[in-house]
């Protein structure tokens, strides 16, 4: 839930990479709406890099055939997820004093001099737990769940988007509603320079890094997956032909 959650921050991410400099040469200028487009750039990469990188090379590695259990992949992305926002809020609180050293904290509008490519590894980190946490997911939806319930498997992720988008609306009005007042900023102030966004995103990451151990109690009473594929306490476990065969066999009966 919380990596979907922290995927649901764009409009912020927005407002700090429009207080940033975008520029990438003299004459061209990323606008700030697009650099969302490095989130799904990075999950796409890595994507790509788990089964045509990591995977062959760990397998060369060990001597045999290596892969992620379906709930260490689920776990990995809870993680690194949570790691990124603790990320981002080291970004932002670089980037709120800079405006402060550079006098344009009561203008929300000004461009600092602080480059908006420092956002790319927040991107980075996030795009990887995305790509880890939604293919776990599917992948574990679809194995457990009775050939049957394909169509439902199909829909469980997409649910779990609506209700994080439901989750991170009601973070936000919670924060607006309980630090706010005559003589504080909100912390989601609608400017970005007085508010606190960094304590915010702090605030994201330890729900992330709770939501990551509430999740190892979880796997741990759900026991092992359907076909042995391994759980999050597991290293790297070591995968079968008929595991892969069972997961394909599962796809294909969608279409």
């Amino acid at each position: 839930m919380m990596v979907s959650v922290n995927v649901c921050q764009n409009s912020f991410l927005l407002l700090q990479a429009s207080t940033m400099n975008r520029h990438i040469t003299s004459k061209f200028e990323i606008p700030a709406g697009s650099f969302y487009a490095f989130l799904l750039l990075s999950s796409t990469i890595w994507i790509a890099l788990y089964d045509r990188v990591i995977i062959p090379l760990a397998s060369k590695i060990r001597g045999k055939p290596t892969r992620l259990g379906l709930k260490q992949k689920i776990g990995l992305g809870i993680l690194v997820s949570a790691a990124s926002m603790a990320v981002l809020a080291i970004i932002e609180r670089v980037r709120l004093e800079t405006a402060i050293r550079e006098g344009i904290s009561d203008n929300p509008d000004a461009a600092m001099h602080m480059s908006a490519m420092w956002l790319l590894p927040f991107y980075f980190l996030l795009g990887f737990s995305e790509a880890m946490n939604g293919v776990g997911q599917n992948e574990f939806f679809y194995t457990e769940l009775p050939k049957s319930m394909s169509s439902v498997a199909s829909n469980l992720f997409s649910i779990g988007l609506s209700a994080a988008s439901l989750v991170a609306s009601f973070i936000v009005s919670v924060v607006r509603g309980f630090i706010s007042g005559e003589n504080q900023e909100s912390w989601v102030s609608s400017n970005i320079n007085k508010g606190h966004y960094d304590y915010y995103y702090w605030l994201l990451a330890t729900l992330g890094f709770a939501t990551f151990i509430y999740y190892l109690a979880c796997s741990k009473a759900y026991g092992p997956c359907k076909g042995g594929q391994g759980g999050i306490a597991g290293d790297v476990r070591e995968g079968s032909a008929d595991d892969d065969d069972d997961v394909d066999d599962d796809y294909s009966s969608l279409s």
